[in-house]
């Protein structure tokens, strides 16, 4: 019985510790399932999306854009190349900084147009018309990117066949021969392309 005595307070002072521990365990997972929904529950930042998905487009644009520059230089030389002639592997890098200085505002602009109005026609639409909104993203995005793209890809392939040397020089030389369109030379044939890739890639990407 004594021995019992002395075991008492030492066993319901483990008892409490225990408890206590387990109360706190329980609460945690309640703290953290708070703070997610809380995460969940902030509005919609149209322009704060915009300019995020931008910064990402416009830098992942140029990496892009600088490795295949070569392949891309190849293929527009094979395309240009007439009866078979042979190709110059030279300069295969001719006309890079002029590319990559259109190719970040485009990518920026269809990123950053692409992903704000995604999110934002998925809250609109029921959810068995997703793909339908990721199309749609898609479209939009290309057709504003395609502002940009379509003087950037005339003045890359001109300088690539070796027409031009710099971008500078094409875009005055164009101006001047051309006029303004000339830079948007075959833009309905880059619009289209635009439109159907771009939105049928993120439609179908959505479904996987």
């Amino acid at each position: 019985m004594a021995m019992n005595a002395r075991s008492s307070p030492t066993k319901s002072s483990d008892e409490l510790v225990l408890r206590s521990e387990l109360w706190n365990g329980r609460d945690e997972p309640r703290v953290a399932f708070a703070s997610v929904n809380a995460e969940e529950d902030k509005p919609f930042n149209f322009l704060h999306v915009l300019f995020d998905c931008a910064i990402a487009g416009g830098t992942a644009g140029v990496f892009v854009e600088a490795a295949l520059y070569p392949i891309d230089t190849i293929k527009t030389r094979l395309q240009a190349a007439h009866g078979g002639g042979k190709i110059n592997l030279k300069g295969l890098y001719s006309g890079l900084v002029g590319n990559l200085a259109g190719a970040f505002p485009a990518s920026a602009i269809f990123l950053g147009i692409y992903e704000p109005v995604k999110q934002k026609l998925l809250e609109t639409f029921p959810e068995n018309l997703s793909a339908f909104a990721h199309l749609t993203a898609g479209a939009v995005g290309g057709a504003a990117s395609s502002l940009v793209r379509v003087p950037t890809e005339v003045i890359k392939q001109r300088i690539q066949t070796g027409q031009f040397t710099s971008a500078p020089d094409a875009v005055r030389l164009i101006v001047r021969r051309e006029g303004l369109k000339g830079l948007f030379a075959c833009a309905w044939c880059c619009l289209y392309a635009a439109l159907v890739v771009l939105s049928t890639y993120f439609c179908f990407l959505s479904l996987w």
